[in-house]
């Protein structure tokens, strides 16, 4: 995951507004994204772009409810500071790489045709899976606050996104596209971004 792509029409923009163009783009043209931002290999720049919405979200919900800060130290901004950077450099990545390794998984037994063959050449690789699953969790820098109705869209949206990311990317059908989408949706925004918590907390 440390590889860049210079030229953005093989690849994203690197800095602050290469991410910021990224996200802007994710949420309103995903298609064009997913098409003409993802590349082979390029996997560097989405790891950023997790890491950018997951210390979003986290601030986010910080600010909103001081509360939830755990006492790492005596002082809460400080400890505030401490949790954004555990997210940064440990969480972000971590989530990253088990919901892509969740949605790899996904995309290939969603491949499988009915006679036991594999039809996985049109597939994309497992960089791109990557680069999917980071880019379509935009929604979630918004979801910090804990509003369970406001967590709820942000996941059903960022879901969406996934379909629509490996429906370009990897040219599933309809049905193969979903089989393949909920898994790591389900991990990743689910579980990790507390959607399904909120869920819970909305309809329970």
């Amino acid at each position: 995951m440390t590889s860049w792509i210079e030229d953005p029409a093989g690849g994203r923009a690197r800095g602050p507004r290469g991410l910021a163009r990224a996200w802007v783009e994710a949420l309103v043209r995903p298609r064009r994204l997913f098409a003409n931002g993802v590349a082979p290999g390029n996997q560097a720049p989405a790891l950023t772009f997790a890491v950018a919405v997951a210390a979003a979200f986290t601030l986010g919900w910080l600010v909103a409810d001081p509360s939830v800060v755990p006492g790492v130290v005596a002082s809460v901004p400080v400890s505030a500071l401490v949790v954004l950077l555990v997210v940064a450099a440990l969480a972000a990545p971590v989530g990253l790489h088990l919901t892509a390794a969740v949605a790899t998984v996904s995309v290939i037994l969603a491949s499988v045709e009915l006679d036991g063959g594999l039809s996985l050449r049109d597939r994309g690789g497992v960089s791109e899976t990557v680069q999917v699953v980071a880019y379509a969790s935009s929604p979630m820098a918004l979801a910090g606050p804990p509003v369970p109705a406001l967590r709820v869209a942000c996941g059903a949206y960022a879901t969406a996104l996934l379909l629509i990311g490996f429906r370009t990317v990897h040219r599933t059908t309809p049905l193969r596209t979903l089989v393949a989408g909920l898994p790591p949706a389900l991990l990743g925004y689910g579980v990790g971004y507390r959607v399904i918590a909120s869920v819970r907390a909305l309809f329970g």
